[in-house]
């Protein structure tokens, strides 16, 4: 998994690019910065059950970050497939949804400092008992994984669970994440991998459906995106400094990883 390990100097990079004091934020004078996610990765963004609304823990958080650096946010949808490279040709200005920080993406588009650092984990249905960690569930050849291509999750399952092949036919292939839970739930599928978070919203939400099994795969940092020299990164990085220096960044895990329930 090589394209997704990067070192400390990398992270440093990122960490000092045109970062302002958290105490002293710039006002972006009420601009309006367009931003898109896919609003189908509970709980970091995903429709909201009653109302069809956008919702979740980075809805919350970048609205946050508009709020303390006086700008409007103007909410676009895109798939996940096409999201980057649309960032990248300044399609849109921001984008997000749960995207990890890794040095091959970072040549196409800029990242924020990282707001969000979780390990990777097997999301099954409550009662599976067929297998329990990563080495039992790949010893099965009639077990499935579902993941979306291209993604993190996607490449752990082939070099972390598998034996590296990525046409492995016990991969299924999801045009989105939620698209790949429903598989699962409905049994067309036998795990998903997620982050911890996400894991843990989706047990908070459905805890009759999910549990989840084995130990952590791995870590990943998620980042906002940004087209390549945007003025953004550096207010936004100030901001998630001062938001995680004044407690809002753990409210709002608390918020959405432990508190929500769905309404559905």
């Amino acid at each position: 998994m090589k394209l997704f390990k990067f070192g400390m100097s990398f992270l440093a990079a990122i960490a000092t690019v045109n970062i302002a004091s958290a105490s002293e934020l710039p006002d972006l004078g009420g601009r309006t910065v367009v931003a898109v996610t896919e609003n189908a990765y509970t709980p970091l963004n995903f429709a909201d059950p009653k109302t069809g609304e956008g919702i979740g823990w980075e809805y919350d958080a970048f609205n946050e970050i508009a709020k303390r650096l006086n700008f409007k946010v103007d909410w676009k949808l895109a798939s996940w497939d096409t999201m980057i490279e649309a960032v990248r040709q300044g399609q849109f200005e921001v984008g997000m949804d749960g995207i990890t920080i890794n040095e091959e993406r970072a040549k196409q588009i800029d990242f924020s400092n990282p707001y969000m650092t979780s390990e990777m984990f097997m999301l099954v249905r409550a009662d599976e008992d067929r297998f329990d960690n990563a080495k039992s569930f790949a010893g099965d050849d009639d077990l499935l994984v579902g993941a979306q291509p291209g993604t993190t999750n996607f490449y752990v399952a082939v070099y972390d669970m598998l034996d590296g092949d990525e046409n492995n036919k016990r991969i299924q292939l999801f045009e989105t994440f939620g698209a790949s839970v429903m598989a699962l739930r409905s049994g067309d599928v036998d795990t998903v991998l997620m982050d911890a978070t996400s894991a843990r919203g989706y047990m908070g939400a459905s805890p009759d459906s999910f549990k989840v099994v084995g130990g952590p795969l791995g870590s990943e940092d998620f980042g906002f995106i940004f087209t390549p020299g945007s003025n953004l990164v550096g207010p936004v990085n100030a901001a998630l400094d001062q938001m995680r220096e004044d407690g809002t960044l753990d409210a709002l895990n608390q918020k959405w990883f432990f508190e929500y329930k769905s309404q559905n």
